[in-house]
């Protein structure tokens, strides 16, 4: 699966059925100026909010989205939507190219930090900085979803209420974890630590001590062992340290206020 004439978004690398399709952003190749250069897809990150309606305008272009992605509210919680349950009226488009202009970004998206879709042409998405995109499909390629994981909602269990979502056997799920922030710049306090070895004492490898008295926490490793644990064998992705790629990611522990990327998954 290829995106023709875009080196701005990453494709995943895993052996996902054709019909599956799905992208992640890089910071490049949209109209936002200052911290928020260029291709910011937030409307809460304190850029202006035209702007970013054209920014979504050209993601939606570069990606030939079949839809406009249900926009999320993000808050670092465990709660997955399934868009096939979602009514109309609550803000979900059923497939449908997007306009050409810049659409209403008035209406308030609903909280969550995931969503899933058996339905063709609907795509979901979640904004990253540092926190992890995590792709989930079956192996038929019948159903999608998309996680959005950062420490708190990794230890809180975030993914695994996506694999609940999707519904299907974690043997038969495929997952690929998207750009974050890298162990060598993620430092976090030991009360983190303690979070994830609480109900895994092994989770302890992910961390390494620091000369500050702290730790270095490596998010990929945590997102792969609770992924594992869940039941979910095939694991794709991860190698990107948004923190210190900064031609190519948007970082909030690196320059805040930044910008978000997007990661989009949908059925065609």
């Amino acid at each position: 699966m290829t995106f023709p004439g875009h080196d701005s978004v990453i494709v995943p690398d895993w052996p996902a059925p054709a019909r599956v399709r799905a992208a992640s952003t890089h910071r490049a190749g949209g109209l936002s100026r200052g911290p928020y250069a260029s291709l910011n897809l937030s409307t809460g990150v304190g850029d202006d909010e035209t702007t970013v309606a054209r920014n979504r305008r050209i993601l939606a272009k570069m990606l030939d989205l079949p839809a406009e992605p249900l926009w999320l509210r993000q808050v670092h919680g465990t709660r997955v939507l399934d868009l096939d349950e979602q009514d109309q009226s609550a803000g979900t488009q059923r497939a449908g190219r997007p306009s050409a202009e810049p659409s209403s970004l008035s209406s308030k998206p609903p909280a969550a930090d995931g969503a899933v879709t058996s339905r063709p042409g609907q795509p979901c998405v979640v904004l990253t900085a540092d926190c992890l995109p995590v792709l989930l499909c079956d192996t038929p390629g019948t159903r999608v979803g998309v996680a959005h994981a950062g420490w708190r909602g990794l230890a809180g269990g975030v993914l695994e209420a996506a694999l609940r979502r999707m519904q299907v056997d974690p043997g038969d799920l495929l997952a690929w974890v998207g750009p974050g922030i890298g162990p060598g710049a993620y430092e976090v306090g030991g009360e983190v630590l303690e979070q994830f070895a609480a109900n895994d004492p092994d989770a302890a490898q992910c961390f390494t001590a620091n000369a500050n008295g702290r730790w270095q926490a490596d998010l990929n490793g945590l997102a792969r062992r609770r992924l594992r644990a869940a039941g979910v064998k095939a694991v794709f992705g991860g190698g990107w340290c948004t923190h210190t790629e900064s031609e190519r990611f948007f970082s909030y522990r690196r320059e805040a206020p930044c910008g978000r990327m997007a990661t989009v998954i949908w059925l065609d």
